[in-house]
């Protein structure tokens, strides 16, 4: 056999495909770090759990990625050769060996749990663990969050609020920044909402004036007046009918508890078109009778 000929059958050997195959073996390609897996622990040692997770390979969870709780006896939350879900977290070593957690799959729940929560305009309650002069830090479900001082009820001693459990809404849930930004002030106006209706009488002080309207502040919330919906007649200038810190009722005519909106009225209140303008003493005196039967003709 000449050297051609004997090159041609080492180049066409089954021995040097075997080989590759064999280089590709040590990489399981299965498995991606950020994969949701299933598996069974079959050993536990002072470091961590041995998981099958049906891989070349075992998968390592290390003792501090076993639950987002502190666990001295991993067998408690690691019972053995149960069924159970796992996050890959780093890929696999020079042996193949990937590593999983419980942890990090557990906080991920979390993080999906508060989208959730925030967009149903849920509200939370949390644990205030420290305090800067931005505001408190919070612990929400483990996880770490943030209450700017201007949405806190408790805005002058915060010290005081160490350790208080407070309830909140969400403004900002970013799980890729891992960044958790709530509001106490959100989660009062929600369960203000609750206790709003349309048709209801409301009362409260004049704490803005605009081109527009009026806004008011009443007990749980605050509201818009708009122009149009000050009196029956036409208004050219609000300044001339109203001023800040005016106490005045209205009936709510409109609300959105998405924006946090609450829209009043006091033309709903009038006998005649112009009577707000003209009368409007009087008129606030006897609101409540009027409110109701502003209800009752809209119920006709």
């Amino acid at each position: 056999m000449n050297s051609e000929s004997k090159l041609s059958q080492t180049a066409n050997s089954p021995f040097t495909m075997d080989d590759f195959a064999k280089a590709l073996e040590t990489h399981d390609y299965q498995f991606q770090k950020g994969q949701v897996v299933h598996g069974k622990v079959f050993q536990i040692d002072h470091d961590g759990a041995y998981v099958d997770i049906g891989g070349k390979s075992s998968a390592f969870l290390p003792r501090d990625e076993a639950a987002l709780r502190a666990v001295t006896d991993l067998s408690e939350v690691l019972p053995m050769q149960e069924n159970m879900e796992f996050l890959i977290i780093r890929e696999q070593d020079a042996e193949g060996q990937v590593t999983i957690s419980r942890k990090q799959l557990e906080i991920q729940h979390i993080w999906d749990k508060l989208v959730e929560m925030k967009e149903n305009s849920q509200t939370v309650q949390v644990r205030v663990m420290g305090v800067n002069k931005g505001g408190v830090t919070v612990d929400v479900q483990s996880l770490r969050g943030f209450i700017p001082r201007s949405h806190l009820q408790e805005r002058d001693n915060l010290e005081a609020l160490k350790g208080q459990a407070l309830t909140v809404g969400f403004l900002d849930v970013d799980r890729n920044n891992k960044k958790l930004i709530l509001s106490q002030r959100i989660a009062t106006r929600s369960s203000s909402f609750s206790l709003l209706e349309i048709g209801q009488l409301v009362e409260g002080k004049i704490t803005g004036i605009k081109p527009f309207g009026v806004f008011v502040d009443f007990e749980g919330g605050s509201a818009l007046l708009h122009i149009k919906q000050v009196s029956q007649k036409f208004i050219d200038s609000l300044e001339k009918v109203f001023q800040v810190g005016q106490p005045i009722k209205a009936v709510i005519i409109d609300l959105d508890q998405g924006k946090g909106r609450v829209a009043i009225s006091t033309k709903i209140l009038e006998n005649y078109p112009g009577e707000v303008l003209e009368n409007m003493e009087e008129v606030m005196n006897s609101a409540e009778a009027r409110a109701n039967r502003a209800a009752n003709k809209a119920s006709e």
